[in-house]
């Protein structure tokens, strides 16, 4: 299976800077061919899950909701296994738990897409 592990979390004042990273680990065996997209979804309480950025693993392309666009960037280290959200000009209604996911391809932003997700990171930013 694929396990998920997000860091990098904290709280931060308002147009401050944080990175967040997400490291996979495959058990034995897996057909890593079958992970096509990562994504990095968020959850302020009281809302639901939306997606923030998500990326095309083989062929880097990248996607942003249009709220964090200009201001976080995906990107990947394919030697870690690692996926990274840079998060930058940070606002109080970035607020929320940040969740790394990842499947195959997809609507990118749909939560019922991924198969694989992480516990999650907390983002606190005060105004």
């Amino acid at each position: 299976q694929v396990q998920l592990m997000e860091s990098g979390g904290g709280a931060v004042q308002a147009g401050g800077s944080l990175r967040l990273s997400c490291a996979t680990t495959f058990s034995n065996g897996f057909n890593v061919d079958l992970i096509q997209c990562a994504a990095w979804f968020r959850q302020a309480p009281g809302k639901e899950r939306e997606g923030v950025a998500a990326i095309y693993i083989r062929r880097s392309i990248t996607y942003y909701a249009d709220s964090v666009k200009g201001r976080f960037t995906i990107f990947q280290d394919n030697a870690k296994n690692t996926v990274y959200l840079q998060m930058n000009s940070l606002k109080f209604e970035d607020t929320a738990m940040y969740y790394c996911a990842a499947g195959q391809s997809g609507g990118v932003f749909v939560p019922g897409n991924y198969n694989y997700w992480g516990q999650g990171t907390q983002v606190t930013v005060s105004s």
